[in-house]
């Protein structure tokens, strides 16, 4: 029997192969911009948006933010030029250095220690105007600018110590610097045939205080502020081209940036007798806490909580910490060991351990607090946590106001799922870290890298897909560059 149906079979399928008529071949879905217009995408956002990396903005990590490969991606679907304020500079720039401007930061291998980690690649070059069409820019990324200053024409210049709002990345493409804004430039850009807009604002409304351990609380957006700026900014855009669509990018956690990772909390190792002479310069801040703790003015688990003893091995640091128990009336500071549930900001990797003003006799993090500048504690870390998520809530009902034109990016999302080690392409994970050739963040340990922008570019293009039924291509991540080996 099952002879026989072969048979059959083979029968059909010759009579099929005699015929005249031929299968069409599979379709495959063809690029397509569905109900979203891409033909000229108009960019406008922070640091991000701009493709600072390494901490710096320079040619390679301009060419590389998520904007310019979402928009090389929509060449498919009938996407037009998008033109960038070019840095011109191969390292662009870090810092000022003894002998003038440094580059972006690169892994190297100190030669005394062994260690590797992020260093000034050498010289660098201060950032310079802008010599293009400024009529024709389509990213207006500005490193730096929160949604205050996106929408205030003193973030052009001019350069004053009364005016903190200048920001010499913006001046250097600006319209009209000094009366023009980030938000109405984009907005003209818009209005001058944009048909699509990505706008992601906001990062730095939090940012700068969390990397600043929390010391700065006039730095930090209150939430009425936030939504009123935001409604400016995104209203801005909407308002400039009535029919044109746009993507809206949230806020990521800062728990998966390694500026708050790399650094341990018990990254102070000591020798038994470095440790035995420090307990010693502490023997009377600890009996001064026994006391507290005897006069009731501490419970007994402040007091465990603020006694400081060092061993050989790893120790936590002494650190200042401004939610313990005053008890300066008594002679005693606020100040404890750091824990494991601390974060420590990446710029204690270079101070921890080291004298202070160049005196032998105060090492931060043993004879001298790190100060507040250099830590998130618990209450700080929760502080930012609900912060982000406040914006991010402001961020989310704007959208769903607009829900016919913008659609939400949920790159919190996304970055909580790195963090998990939860996304891969073609096999290869990308992990929330530094390391080559996994780690998704550039040197400075905020900013993605390129590899990272372009699953950014997807998710933005997965989003554009979904809502308006468009079928962009996405990008291969593995074709873009990761971190520098070590030099």
């Amino acid at each position: 029997m099952k002879y026989i149906n072969k048979l059959l079979l083979l029968l059909v399928l010759g009579a099929f192969a005699a015929c005249t008529y031929e299968f069409p071949e599979p379709q495959i879905d063809e690029p397509t911009s569905g109900s979203a217009d891409l033909t000229k995408i108009v960019s406008v956002g922070n640091s991000l948006t701009a493709g600072f990396m390494d901490g710096a903005l320079y040619n390679r990590a301009q060419q590389n933010s998520f904007a310019v490969i979402l928009a090389e991606q929509a060449r498919a679907v009938g996407g037009g030029d998008f033109n960038v304020p070019n840095i011109n500079s191969v390292n662009g720039f870090f810092q000022m250095g003894p002998q003038g401007p440094l580059g972006r930061l690169v892994l190297t291998v100190n030669p005394q220690t062994g260690a590797t980690g992020p260093a000034p690649i050498g010289a660098g070059d201060l950032p310079s105007d802008f010599t293009g069409n400024k009529a024709a820019l389509n990213n207006f990324g500005v490193p730096g600018i929160t949604l205050l200053t996106a929408l205030i024409p003193q973030t052009g210049g001019p350069a004053s110590p009364a005016n903190p709002a200048y920001n010499r990345l913006y001046e250097r493409f600006a319209s009209n610097p000094g009366t023009s804004t980030i938000i109405g430039d984009a907005a003209a850009a818009l209005a001058n045939g944009g048909t699509f807009f990505t706008f992601w604002l906001g990062n730095n409304d939090v940012l700068g205080y969390a990397t600043g351990g929390a010391s700065n609380p006039a730095i930090l957006t209150s939430n009425s502020d936030f939504q009123q700026r935001l409604a400016a900014a995104l209203g801005a855009m909407l308002a400039a081209n009535p029919n044109a669509k746009g993507a809206v990018a949230n806020i990521p956690s800062l728990a998966v940036l390694p500026y708050f990772t790399l650094v341990p909390w018990n990254a102070l190792p000591l020798s038994q007798a470095q440790a035995d002479q420090a307990n010693q310069g502490y023997a009377a801040y600890n009996g001064g806490l026994a006391m507290a703790r005897a006069g009731n003015l501490i419970t007994a688990e402040e007091e465990q909580r603020r006694r400081i003893q060092f061993q050989a091995g790893q120790n936590g640091f002494v650190m200042e910490d401004e939610f313990l128990t005053d008890l300066s009336a008594l002679g005693l500071p606020s100040i404890r060991q750091s824990k494991s549930t601390d974060r420590a900001t990446l710029p204690l990797s270079a101070a921890l351990g080291q004298p202070v003003g160049g005196n032998p006799a105060l090492i931060r993090g043993i004879s001298f607090p790190v100060e507040d500048q250099f830590v998130l504690t618990p209450e700080e870390q929760l502080e930012i946590r609900d912060k982000i998520t406040a914006f991010n809530g402001f961020i989310n009902a704007a959208v769903q106001a607009n829900s016919d034109r913008l659609v939400l990016v949920d790159v919190n999302n996304l970055l909580d799922r790195v963090f998990q080690g939860q996304v891969s392409s073609g096999g290869v994970g990308l992990t929330a870290s530094i390391i080559p050739p996994n780690g998704g963040f550039s040197l400075d340990g905020v900013h993605p890298n390129a590899r990272a922008h372009a699953f950014v570019a997807n998710l933005f293009i997965d989003q554009i897909n979904q809502k308006w039924g468009a079928n962009i291509p996405r990008a291969n991540p593995n074709e873009y560059i990761g971190n520098d080996l070590p030099r």
